[in-house]
């Protein structure tokens, strides 16, 4: 059977293939800017009229921001965390705080069951890494090390799904997380939700993920 000629459309489609395999392997984060038009047809093997084309149906599915006179810049990794941000700019920080506490409170539980050594030890390092922010005064340190703290332990209920949805607030729960100055005021809180996760104490952890959700303030 003879191949069909490559169209246009699907050369669109190859380098939305292209683009969004640079998203899912982690080289582009959110936040980052991407590559120009130039060198991402040059990447790619396309034109750039097709990277153009390419660009407007991501930035149109939320993955990618194009700021005018600036360049175009990665908005959210995968589709669900595009969705949520969407849903996010609705919503209030009140609001936020009730679906991490339905799925924060639900992944501890989880994590006391499955964890993992490996779980374990990457929750102890993001721990050191918290501790040691504080200490030298460092506030994004700190947040950096809070947020992989959260994702950790959701990461440790080994649920995908669940993993997928809480990518999803990562960033708007990186931009409510505030520089702790000198003295980190939910130590004991974060200490304990390691420790149940630690124990196997599916109960201990909800409980305790709960108490430290209701310390954060809106």
């Amino acid at each position: 059977m003879p191949l069909a000629p490559t169209t246009p459309a699907s050369l669109v489609d190859q380098a939305i293939a292209g683009m969004r395999a640079l998203l899912a392997s982690g080289e582009w984060e959110v936040g980052t800017r991407v590559p120009p038009e130039p060198a991402l047809a040059a990447a790619l093997g396309v034109s750039r009229n097709t990277v153009r084309e390419a660009v407007k149906a991501l930035a149109h599915l939320g993955l990618l921001q194009v700021r005018r006179g600036d360049g175009t810049y990665v908005a959210a990794t995968t589709d669900m965390q595009a969705l949520m941000r969407k849903q996010l700019d609705r919503v209030d920080l009140g609001h936020l705080l009730e679906v991490r506490h339905a799925i924060e409170v639900r992944a501890a539980a989880l994590a006391a069951e499955r964890r993992t050594d490996d779980d374990l030890a990457a929750l102890d390092a993001i721990m050191v890494r918290r501790r040691a922010a504080v200490g030298a005064g460092d506030g994004p340190a700190f947040v950096d090390a809070d947020v992989d703290f959260h994702c950790a332990v959701v990461a440790a209920a080994h649920n995908p799904l669940l993993v997928e949805l809480y990518d999803g607030l990562v960033e708007t729960l990186r931009a409510s997380i505030e520089d702790p100055g000198v003295a980190d005021v939910l130590a004991a809180e974060h200490d304990a939700v390691l420790a149940a996760v630690r124990a196997g104490d599916p109960a201990a952890a909800a409980s305790a993920s709960a108490e430290l959700l209701e310390h954060v303030i809106p």
